[in-house]
C-alpha cells in the first residue's frame, strides 16, 4: 500500500502542476488578441488543441474547468476581462458559448492518437474546432438574436486563422502527443 502511494504522489503533483500551468497558458492566449466586435480573435482554440492533444481528456478537460471557474469566480482570466466585466457577468455574454465550446474541443483534440494519419488528425482537429463555433453561434445568436448576421459577426473572421492554427498543429501533432507520456 506505502509503494502504491509513494509511486502515485509524483503523477498527482505532474497533473496539478500541469492543470496549474495550461491554465496560465489559457490566460495568455486569452490576451493575445485582435480586436473584433463582439467576439475577439485570440490563441485560445489554438492552446485549448494543444492542451487536448499533450494532456490527455482529463487533465486536458480539469485545465479547462480551473480556467472558466477563474473566470467566473472574477479573475481577470478572459479575453476581454477585466476592462469589458469580469466573473459570472462577463462569462455569460457573447462568447459563453465559445467558452463552453472550449471543453467538447479539448476532449475531441485528445482522442487524437499518435498513429492517425494526417487526414485523420486534420478531421478530428475540424471537428473540434467546430464545437467551439457551433456553441458559440448558438449562444451569440441567443443573445444578441438571430435577425442579426451571427455567422459574420461570430465565425467569418476567424475562418483564416482557424485554418492556420489547425495546420500548425497537424504538423506538429507527433510532438505534441509525446507530452502525455510525461504527465
Amino acid at each position: 500500500m506505502e509503494l502504491t502511494k509513494n509511486l502515485t504522489q509524483p503523477k498527482i503533483i505532474k497533473s496539478l502542476l500541469a492543470i496549474v500551468l495550461g491554465s496560465i497558458a489559457l490566460t495568455i492566449s486569452a490576451k493575445i488578441k485582435i480586436p473584433f466586435y463582439p467576439v475577439p480573435m485570440t490563441m485560445q482554440t489554438f492552446v485549448v488543441l494543444f492542451l487536448g492533444i499533450s494532456l490527455g481528456y482529463k487533465i486536458g478537460l480539469a485545465t479547462i474547468g480551473l480556467y472558466l471557474i477563474e473566470g467566473i469566480a472574477g479573475l481577470p482570466v478572459f479575453s476581454n476581462s477585466p476592462e469589458k466585466g469580469v466573473g459570472l457577468s462577463y462569462f455569460t455574454g457573447p462568447t459563453m458559448g465559445y467558452l463552453i465550446g472550449f471543453l467538447t474541443a479539448c476532449y475531441l483534440a485528445s482522442m487524437i492518437r499518435f498513429e492517425d494519419g494526417f487526414f485523420v488528425v486534420l478531421g478530428k482537429l475540424l471537428l473540434a474546432t467546430s464545437t467551439i463555433y457551433i456553441l458559440g453561434l448558438l449562444w451569440l445568436g441567443t443573445l444578441i438574436g438571430w435577425d442579426k448576421p451571427i455567422l459574420a459577426l461570430g465565425a467569418k473572421p476567424f475562418l483564416l486563422a482557424e485554418v492556420l492554427k489547425i495546420a500548425i498543429l497537424v504538423l506538429l501533432v507527433k510532438k505534441i502527443i509525446k507530452i502525455r507520456k510525461f504527465i
